[in-house]
């Protein structure tokens, strides 16, 4: 945070402030033993403000069948909560209009903190919080560091939101400008205030509520960040990008489909309209959301589709590092790390079922004479034709691997020690029988296999006592004369 910017804007003598009205409420509100009448008292005497909370408690946005003729019935029919929030909201408008405007446009600024407060509060309502009147407050001042900085900064931040191309990439402007984003900005204001955590984090975490660490500020500052996503729907001239990332946030974050959210937006675009006019903010009645998802549907498309492509190259990106994970480049066999890995939880697979488990190691006879004869190309392609052999010798649940340098592997689940053994003796026919193909002329190409196998009758502690009976068994190939088949048993070690 840019700690010389925190500074200048504390000691700001324009810097907004809490109107002594809304200090008073917030104090008695805060109290034990809350007085209703007192706070009823104390809205009533300014007529201004009392007129509109009664305006706005009888409009058509809060629903009521009922006329609320005075702050006191306002207080017992909504609660404390409710209009503790439009006391603040309006006071603080009414003060905020009167700042001069220096580096931004201060019109688009209040349309689009009305919609965003519309918004919070529909989609609160919708997902059946308690706290809807906060989430609406704190949608409706989520955007105040903006007004500061455009106090303290002056044109150089009017420079910055021209920049940005959308609001969704304001705060990473200012952070590369300024070093300190709107949103730090309320969170400062909203701590000078002592306004209570359910606005203070939501406004100063709206474009992060994923790091909020606490579950239900989390939750009300996600509402208020997809508040701003809507608003920008209705201000954007860009409304395509802005519905899009509506309609991905509403899914990921809230179950909500496509149609959904579209008729959440509706129902903002038109219910904006009767609150702006409470806030004296005008709204234009064209800018409806029909029209605007008209012109925007062709750019939707290509959106989606580019959304998909997106989704289609990340998974197969995805997927080829996996393959580059657990693959041997060379053979295209499993490589080392997945063979230990796989070899271990099968063996703990076998114990706990009792099922036996075999295990194969194969080595290329005198691999250092190819390379050094015939060139390491041609040893690549020994290694590759084998690596082909195994892979047509494992059944599903096998694992064939390059074990390291020239010696590969089988894992083999539910095989008993003859079957491993057939199995053994079968590639090395096939590999003696398939002469590699070199510049200068075909090599004959042999290998020796070591096989060993826990099961009743030999049973292994580990996995690794396992692969250590299946090395001796491939040294013993080896010391045989190469070009065959040894199978570990309990007896031949013993006398070895």
């Amino acid at each position: 945070m840019n700690l010389q910017l925190v500074e200048k804007i504390r000691e700001c003598p324009t810097l907004p402030s809490l109107p002594a009205i809304a200090l008073e409420v917030l104090d008695l509100a805060q109290k034990e033993h809350v007085d209703i009448a007192e706070i009823a008292r104390v809205i009533s005497r300014d007529p201004a403000l009392s007129s509109k909370i009664l305006r706005t408690v009888n409009s058509s946005f809060y629903g009521r069948s009922q006329t609320i003729a005075t702050i006191s019935h306002a207080l017992v029919i909504l609660g404390l909560q409710s209009v503790k929030s439009l006391v603040l909201g309006f006071s603080l408008v009414g003060n905020l209009k009167k700042t001069r405007a220096r580096g931004f446009n201060h019109l688009h600024y209040w349309r689009r903190s009305v919609y965003a407060a519309t918004a919070a509060r529909i989609l609160a309502a919708r997902l059946r919080l308690v706290q809807q009147e906060e989430c609406f407050l704190a949608a409706l001042l989520m955007d105040i560091g903006m007004l500061v900085l455009d106090q303290v900064v002056g044109e150089p931040y009017g420079q910055v939101c021209d920049a940005a191309p959308s609001h969704r990439m304001l705060a990473e402007a200012e952070d590369k400008a300024l070093s300190m984003t709107h949103a730090d900005v309320a969170g400062l204001l909203a701590e000078q205030w002592r306004l209570p955590p359910v606005l203070a984090v939501p406004m100063a975490s709206h474009h992060r509520s994923a790091f909020v660490a606490d579950g239900n500020l989390r939750r009300l500052a996600g509402v208020v960040e997809v508040a701003g996503l809507c608003a920008d729907v209705f201000a954007d001239s860009n409304a395509a990008e802005a519905i899009a990332a509506v309609r991905q946030f509403c899914q990921r974050e809230y179950g909500m489909g496509g149609a959904d959210c579209d008729l959440m937006l509706e129902e903002i675009g038109r219910r904006t309209r009767e609150v702006a006019s409470l806030f004296e903010i005008s709204i234009t009645a064209a800018n409806n959301y029909d029209a605007i998802l008209r012109r925007a549907n062709e750019a939707l498309v290509e959106i989606t589709l580019r959304t998909q492509q997106q989704a289609a190259a990340l998974q197969q990106q995805n997927q080829q590092l996996r393959i580059q994970a657990t693959q041997d480049p060379l053979t295209g066999l499993a490589n080392r790390g997945q063979f230990d890995e796989f070899l271990a939880s099968q063996f703990r697979q076998c114990l706990a079922e009792g099922q036996p488990l075999a295990l194969l190691l194969v080595d290329v006879d005198h691999f250092k004479t190819i390379n050094d004869t015939h060139g390491h190309q041609t040893g690549d392609q020994v290694l590759r034709v084998i690596g082909r052999v195994m892979r047509a010798a494992a059944r599903a649940q096998y694992l064939a691997a390059r074990y390291g340098g020239e010696e590969l592997a089988l894992v083999m689940p539910q095989t008993t020690r003859a079957t491993a053994a057939a199995t053994a003796e079968s590639i090395r026919l096939a590999v003696s029988k398939r002469p590699i193909s070199c510049p200068d002329g075909d090599v004959a190409v042999t290998v020796s296999v070591g096989v060993a196998a826990h099961e009743a009758a030999t049973p292994f502690n580990s996995a690794a006592q396992l692969l250590k009976a299946c090395d001796l068994a491939l040294y013993a190939a080896k010391n045989a004369g190469r070009n065959c088949v040894k199978v570990f048993s309990l007896k031949a070690s013993a006398a070895a």
